[in-house]
């Protein structure tokens, strides 16, 4: 099970840091990603962190922006995103997929996903 927090309304250029909660006792098996969906929109691949750390993805609308870590003994991965933008207005969704390769970008990688949480990004 996986559970997100952190997600409010914050004005353009503030920030939040989303977490995400796993309930499993082998988290560090696991690559993690973060996706959003925002209203009338398909869901899109925003962040994602392999088992390990070392390599983490980005979707070119975030980078720069949004940093994406992860902290097994608490077996939670954050997205801190600073200077948020009006677009960034979606509902945030972790997933995990249970590899130890590259991380994947793709929706239809993760087997296992949170019930999102809203972030709303004033103008």
């Amino acid at each position: 099970q996986l559970v997100e927090s952190g997600g409010g309304l914050v004005q353009a250029g503030g920030f939040l840091r989303l977490s995400c909660v796993a309930s499993t006792r082998t988290f560090s098996r696991y690559t993690l990603g973060w996706f959003r969906q925002a209203p009338g929109k398909e869901r899109e691949f925003v962040a994602a962190i392999s088992w390990n750390t070392v390599i983490t993805y980005y979707a070119d609308a975030v980078k720069g922006r949004f940093t994406i870590s992860r902290d097994n003994n608490k077996n939670t991965v954050y997205l801190q995103m600073n200077n948020l933008k009006p677009e960034d207005t979606a509902v945030y969704y972790c997933a995990a997929d249970q590899t130890y390769g590259r991380p994947a970008t793709t929706e239809n990688e993760y087997g296992y996903w949170g019930q999102g949480t809203q972030v709303t990004v004033s103008s």
